[in-house]
């Protein structure tokens, strides 16, 4: 039986799950994610159980106000505190083409959310340049109507709401041979990741860690689960929660679908109701329709959207300003709107990317009244190769 925990008119109905690859709180949206809350079927409610919570939990389901947590976690007593108000504080790690081009998107439009945006790197020329770029970048007469952006050293790092990770080490030059860059990037961006997680723990971080760099999802779940390990290596969950981390590589491959939908009448149902979800790579698949789903379609769209970077470097630049708008700075200005946006979420004991967005009562994912079992295959398929990564 679960048990039920108030504060003001938000209800917590705590359960039991586990501790290192369960979630560790979130807002539901059907009663059955309450049983079974954290494998893919919180996304399929016609896979989910049948649950008939009591009325007031029903209530508060249905209002928005319930929030799902595990108890099995040793500090889960902190995931009844309420969410900050107010514009947050950005801090992005690593000014390359991705980090730089990502600050400009949030600079440019994050004045309604992002009170300043601090930006870090191992050359202080480059730091330098872009706080003098972006000083100079301003309306007339109303110069407060955006973001300031300063120099944030090391240590103050994770001093901040929302913390960045764009660093990145070893990508291939354009013209190699290597067709996954993302998973070449891996074993040289993997101690970068364990580095930083190690760093948010000891900091205490509570603020949103955004995975942008390469492979995103696997550097995810190594940045949550590294930050979960003592000084010897012991699980102990003292770190960052599974929510507080999100893999931003899912919005650029939407995007790209996108672009195909309107350059292809096949594929223009996408544009009405079709749907990203996977990985930012291998493993992705796009659903051409959910409504009209097409397998043969929707295999078509999901090659040309796998391969969209592999275009970009065959004209001889490498792909990295769609990533760093669609996946990084517009992604995340919905994020900290509370909108939906597309985004790799801790689902089945990986990072899973779909629709999603932060409320007052926790993190949401979007819950299909069906998914076709040939496109829930696919989903489970992703999941089971992330797993296969580590």
């Amino acid at each position: 039986m679960s048990r039920i925990v108030k504060r003001g008119d938000r209800l917590f109905c705590l359960v039991e799950s586990d501790p290192v690859l369960g979630r560790g709180s979130f807002r539901p949206n059907h009663p059955g994610q309450l049983l079974a809350p954290d494998g893919l079927t919180v996304l399929d409610a016609s896979r989910l159980p049948d649950s008939v919570p009591d009325t007031e939990i029903s209530a508060a389901l249905a209002e928005g106000r319930l929030t799902v947590v595990n108890v099995a976690r040793p500090d889960w007593e902190r995931m009844l505190a309420a969410p900050k108000p107010g514009k947050k504080r950005v801090h992005i790690l690593a000014m390359g083409d991705v980090g730089s081009t990502l600050l400009m998107g949030l600079k440019l439009l994050g004045g309604d959310v992002i009170d300043r945006i601090g930006i870090c790197d191992i050359s202080e020329k480059i730091t330098a340049r872009w706080e003098f770029e972006m000083g100079q970048v301003s309306l007339p007469w109303d110069y407060g109507a955006m973001p300031e952006v300063e120099i944030v050293p090391p240590e103050r790092i994770f001093d901040c709401d929302v913390f960045v990770f764009v660093a990145s080490r070893g990508i291939p030059p354009v013209g190699s041979r290597v067709r996954d860059v993302r998973m070449a990037q891996l074993e040289a961006n993997a101690p970068l990741v364990k580095h930083y997680a190690r760093l948010a723990r000891a900091a205490h971080f509570r603020g949103l860690w955004a995975a942008v760099s390469d492979p995103v999802d696997p550097l995810a779940r190594i940045a949550y689960l590294e930050s979960n390990r003592d000084d010897v290596g012991r699980w102990d969950g003292l770190g960052l929660l599974p929510e507080q981390v999100q893999g931003y590589g899912l919005g650029v491959m939407n995007a790209r679908a996108a672009y195909y939908a309107k350059r292809d009448a096949r594929f223009a149902s996408f544009l009405a109701d079709g749907r990203s979800f996977g990985p930012h790579g291998e493993g992705l698949w796009i659903a051409n329709s959910l409504s009209r789903y097409d397998e043969e379609l929707s295999r078509e769209l999901t090659e040309l959207t796998v391969t969209a970077n592999l275009r970009m470097r065959e004209l001889g630049f490498k792909p990295y300003v769609a990533p760093a708008l669609s996946s990084g700075a517009l992604s995340l200005l919905l994020t900290l709107r509370g909108e939906w946006h597309c985004g790799s979420v801790f689902l089945d004991g990986v990072y899973m990317g779909c629709k999603n967005r932060f409320t007052p009562a926790g993190l949401e994912t979007e819950l299909l009244e069906t998914v076709p079992d040939a496109l829930f295959a696919h989903l489970q398929d992703a999941a089971e190769k992330l797993k296969e990564i580590g």
